[in-house]
């Protein structure tokens, strides 16, 4: 058969996912085949309820990866790109797939920014990974002047990539240890609001899923025992770099608010806060210089 309706093969793609425990094998389905296709997923959606032919070699590339992200490769890893609000990002092997909940901690940095009274409010985001925080903040804030940090050169080359399309020239990008305060010195008692999603799992915390466990990169998840070293550097760190009364925005896991909180407090930090993200589960903590 030369071609198979675009019903037939989501029915197909699907079956293969949901073989393969994907969460939901629905949608990644219909976004395969969007991605196969070089069409949305919605267009894709409408193509099966027209019934619409699909041809054999784009059915075959579509089963193909439908395997692959059976056997978990995440699905961003093999269409190469993620949305993040209203950006989308390459991203690939070596770097970690921006997740929807970090979504709510850039919309924190970005009620902060917007806040402020200066023309050119100035945003530091530390771990960038693929640049997702620093380039949501510099297309939803055009007037904020953006830094973003990463240590690994693999992830720092994919955030190079997503900055040359995203950034606007107002994005500086610097491979750096987030601990190291030498990159951003400069910025000392400058920084309107610094954000970030740091490596948060502790070390003996083996994550669920095999998308994160097998494809994310290990430097972007383990933050060590307690999964709060990064975070304890970031804190330090921040109370030099961020002016009075600019704020600090850290997203975490759901069961860290309170020490979170605890170690803000004891470093100097005002009205910590801990808040939900859209499924309900405390995700971000946020603090006042």
């Amino acid at each position: 058969m030369e071609e198979r309706s675009a019903t037939a093969v989501l029915d197909e793609l699907r079956a293969v996912l949901a073989a393969g425990g994907v969460e939901d094998p629905a949608t990644d389905a219909q976004l395969i085949l969007g991605h196969v296709l070089g069409v949305s997923r919605g267009r894709a959606q409408a193509l099966a309820v027209l019934g619409s032919p699909i041809p054999r070699a784009q059915f075959e590339r579509a089963s193909e990866l439908a395997g692959e992200r059976a056997r978990r490769v995440p699905l961003q890893h093999l269409t190469g790109r993620a949305p993040f609000r209203s950006i989308e990002l390459s991203v690939g092997p070596g770097v970690f797939v921006p997740r929807p909940e970090t979504e709510t901690v850039a919309q924190f940095a970005i009620d902060a920014l917007q806040a402020v009274p200066d023309p050119e409010p100035i945003a530091v985001d530390l771990c960038t990974g693929s640049g997702a925080i620093a380039l949501a903040v510099a297309n939803e804030v055009p007037a904020a002047q953006v830094w973003a940090v990463e240590k690994s050169p693999e992830a720092h080359a994919w955030a190079e990539r997503n900055v040359r399309e995203w950034g606007s020239g107002r994005v500086t990008l610097l491979l750096g240890d987030v601990r190291d305060p030498e990159p951003l010195a400069r910025l000392a008692g400058r920084v309107d609001v610094l954000v970030s999603n740091p490596p948060y799992v502790p070390e003996g915390m083996v994550p669920r899923h095999p998308e994160v466990r097998e494809h994310d990169p290990e430097l972007a998840l383990y933050g060590g025992p307690d999964g709060l070293e990064l975070i304890r550097s970031i804190s330090r760190i921040g109370l030099g770099l961020v002016r009075p009364g600019g704020s600090l925005v850290l997203e975490h896991a759901e069961t860290q608010g309170a020490a979170i909180r605890g170690l803000l407090e004891a470093d100097g930090w005002r009205a910590a806060a801990t808040h939900p993200d859209l499924t309900g589960r405390d995700r971000a903590t946020t603090a006042v210089r």
